[in-house]
């Protein structure tokens, strides 16, 4: 039984392109599935719309067959969804002005935070240690006055 399921569960993203969105022609279908692979399902966000099973990736699948299919360009297809849903719908977005915070926000967090923890730690003074009761500084003395053996 927990075959099965692991089965079910691993296939299911073979499913995600159903039968009736298929080009008659391999070689528009394979650029159709390549393409696919590099664009986001705007609704499952980390997932492409080759795997996704949504209602709105399959659209995107559907309208990108379209315009393959009416002779645009791999390039002119990618554009043409990035105009309509931005360029989230990319899963490599381009490295840009406007994207630096996508980019290079986590980085800089990250170094920030190390920073903050380093200064910390150099700020931080060892405690010094507590002063000695008169109980301890006699037997301290006694222990020192002790020859050796």
């Amino acid at each position: 039984m927990r075959f099965l399921l692991a089965l079910f569960l691993f296939a299911a993203p073979a499913w995600a392109v159903l039968p009736d969105e298929r080009l008659a022609d391999p070689a528009l279908e394979a650029r159709a599935r390549a393409l696919s692979k590099e664009l986001r399902c705007v609704v499952c966000h980390n997932e492409s719309i080759d795997d996704s099973n949504a209602t709105l990736a399959r659209d995107i699948r559907i309208v990108l067959r379209e315009r393959l299919a009416a002779g645009d360009s791999d390039g002119q297809a990618k554009a043409y969804l990035v105009a309509r849903y931005g360029d989230f719908v990319l899963l490599r977005p381009p490295v840009r002005a406007d994207t630096y915070l996508l980019w290079f926000g986590p980085f800089a967090l990250l170094a920030l935070g190390g920073a903050v923890a380093f200064a910390a730690q150099r700020r931080r003074k060892p405690a010094a240690p507590a002063p000695l009761t008169p109980e301890e500084q006699a037997r301290l003395a006694a222990l020192l006055r002790e020859e050796p053996k």
